[in-house]
């Protein structure tokens, strides 16, 4: 079963899966980076351009998944280092550092709780994150074009690609499709026609919408209404 909350840390969430029937599996692209604890390791799950699947005996998660943009900075490794990867973290950090973390996961009555508090006390001493990928996203999320939201923000096509590169793993026009992906999902659960969600989300009419829903997620919409992810 999966149950998620918001995090302490400004923007993130909380999740955890306790273990079912089956372990497979099949975790949406969502422009997000996650740090995950199964079975006593910790793990980094980099940003994924299409779904991922996850297959093997049932097993407990918990992750912290941080907003677009603001995990490279926490984690010190551009963000498409990871894409589409999942890494042990002590890939990324020094070993020592991590035996002792995962130790101190390991060791606590609720590892989603002790987890976050690694997010946050590695936050506390990292600079926030840059305020213009905030805008960026904020943008996107609204369905605003890339070029006239580069415009707005005052950055050139190749310094915003870049910066996004680093950021989330991607270039803006991929992030921009991800995020639009999600809100047609977030409004098609909700009941609204296909049609009309496909008009309402920004997609040139009902099939666009299914062939873009499909290429990012391997499903058709209709199979994805009850996918979390």
């Amino acid at each position: 079963m999966y149950r998620e909350r918001a995090s302490r840390l400004t923007g993130a969430v909380v999740w955890t899966i306790t273990p079912s029937t089956s372990g497979e599996g099949r975790v949406l692209p969502d422009g997000c980076m996650d740090l995950l604890w199964n079975e006593g390791r910790l793990l980094v799950a980099g940003p994924d351009t299409h779904a991922h699947l996850t297959g093997g005996r049932p097993s407990a998660w918990a992750g912290v998944r941080f907003r677009p943009g603001t995990a490279p900075a926490l984690l010190g490794v551009p963000a498409h280092e990871l894409r589409d990867l999942r890494v042990a973290l002590s890939d990324l950090w020094p070993a020592a550092d991590v035996r002792r973390m995962t130790a101190r996961v390991n060791a606590a009555d609720d590892p989603a709780h002790a987890l976050e508090d690694l997010a946050l006390c590695r936050a506390a001493r990292t600079p926030p994150p840059d305020p213009l990928l905030g805008r960026l996203v904020t943008a996107l999320d609204a369905g605003r074009p890339v070029a006239t939201t580069a415009d707005e923000l005052g950055v050139g096509a190749r310094q915003l690609h870049r910066r996004s590169l680093a950021a989330f793993g991607y270039g803006p026009k991929t992030l921009a499709r991800i995020l639009r992906m999600r809100r047609a999902l977030a409004l098609a659960r909700t009941g609204v026609p296909f049609a009309e969600t496909a008009t309402r989300t920004g997609y040139a009419d009902q099939a666009h919408l299914s062939r873009e829903i499909r290429d990012l997620t391997g499903l058709p919409l209709g199979g994805l209404l009850t996918v979390h992810g």
